[in-house]
């Protein structure tokens, strides 16, 4: 399917407006998952042309992510990944969760980044850093499209290598999301440890409902309804 290439253009926009000079892309995977962490990359590329046909990574089959996951690990300046696991979603929730890993990514680049592009629509950053964000950003900007493909290439890795004990859940296929396969294990054997287990999917199963947790963080909460998380992760 064709589609257009991803530009420079907010990078060059933030550089003019703001003066940054270090621009990092920020891309998250594994949002919407029942199992596994939220897992997010932080790129750095600079303005050199980006490698043949990156884009978003849910428009690329897994054979050409692979590909080219390989290609932008040597191509970007840096990059650097974070994730949040399903006890840190559980106990602080999605969005604070996505900023604990987000956080764990732009501090492990080599260099703090004078500003963020993020994909979407809302900040979940939020101070100290300078963000903008950009929906669809991983079609369109070549820092995030970058990011995105790293990140679901790891992550994806990372599911499939979780166990032949687990065979049954299918990891390696679905990456924790909720395919036909992946239901039908949770009702025969229940969660694993990598599920998340203050999500909904356990109101549909009685047996294993008992182990639903709903304990919130103070911090989540006030995150939740508008306010700024008070600590350094």
């Amino acid at each position: 399917m064709p589609y257009e290439a991803p530009t420079h253009t907010v990078e060059r926009s933030l550089r003019a407006t703001t003066g940054a000079k270090i621009i990092a892309g920020v891309d998250e995977v594994g949002r919407g998952a029942w199992a596994g962490p939220v897992t997010v990359c932080a790129a750095v590329t600079g303005l050199r042309r980006p490698p043949e046909g990156l884009t978003d990574s849910k428009l690329l089959t897994p054979r050409r992510r692979d590909e080219l996951a390989l290609v932008l690990e040597s191509w970007v300046t840096a990059y650097a990944l974070g994730d949040a696991s399903p006890e840190e979603i559980d106990e602080l929730g999605m969005t604070a969760a996505l900023r604990l890993a987000a956080v764990r990514a732009l501090d492990g680049l080599p260099v703090r980044p004078d500003a963020v592009i993020l994909d979407g629509k809302h900040d979940y950053l939020g101070a100290p850093w300078r963000v903008r964000t950009v929906i669809k950003g991983d079609q369109s900007c070549v820092a995030v499209a970058a990011a995105s493909v790293i990140a679901k290439v790891r992550r994806d890795r990372m599911m499939a290598e979780l166990g032949p004990d687990l065979a049954d859940f299918a990891f390696g296929a679905n990456a924790g999301y909720p395919s036909p396969v992946h239901r039908a294990a949770l009702e025969t054997r229940g969660p694993t440890p990598h599920h998340r287990l203050s999500w909904s999917y356990l109101d549909a199963l009685p047996q294993w409902r008992h182990l639903k947790k709903v304990r919130r963080s103070e911090e989540a909460i006030e995150l939740e309804n508008g306010g700024q998380l008070g600590f350094d992760f």
